[in-house]
């Protein structure tokens, strides 16, 4: 089989995906850190949890909203219980289904947290687009995930491509 090389366009557009999938994380990660001494997947976790009804998930509903493993999610409640932010009980329909619950103290630092890191995620990412390059970066990143995992929760929002959506945190 013959190599299918990417075009320049298509290079270009690679290198910058690839760019971008490397440092906005790590931009977030890092002012996190700073802010609360917690990570970025920390802050997702936590955020997933607050944004659920009852503010609780199942673990594994809420690895596959945080894109993480079981075992990593499991390490990283864990660190979280640690802190105060978040416990761990049995479900109440389904004892054998353990889920997660984002704590009052846990809304309480989220909540506060939440005004810092929504301005860096607009510095870093929104300022320098406009509303077209919003709606754009939504359709494209959607068409991508997609084709990657048609069932991907955030594929089931119920919202329209570009439609405009009240503000969460992100």
């Amino acid at each position: 089989m013959a190599a299918q090389w990417l075009t320049s366009d298509e290079r270009r557009a690679w290198l910058a995906l690839y760019a971008l999938t490397s440092l906005v994380p790590a931009s977030l990660d890092a002012h996190l850190f700073r802010e609360a001494r917690i990570t970025l997947f920390d802050y997702t976790v936590l955020a997933m949890l607050s944004e659920s009804e009852g503010r609780c998930l199942p673990m594994s509903e809420l690895a596959a909203r945080s894109t993480a493993s079981l075992s990593r999610l499991s390490h990283v409640v864990k660190k979280l219980e640690g802190r105060g932010w978040v416990t761990r009980l049995p479900s109440h329909s389904d004892g054998r289904v353990t889920t997660a619950s984002l704590t009052p103290a846990g809304l309480e630092m989220l909540t506060e947290l939440a005004v810092a890191h929504v301005a860096q995620v607009r510095a870093t990412v929104f300022d320098a687009l406009d509303g077209q390059d919003v709606a754009d970066l939504e359709r494209v990143g959607r068409k991508i995930l997609r084709g990657m995992d048609s069932a991907h929760w955030i594929l089931s929002d119920g919202e329209e491509i570009g439609a405009s959506a009240s503000p969460r945190s992100p």
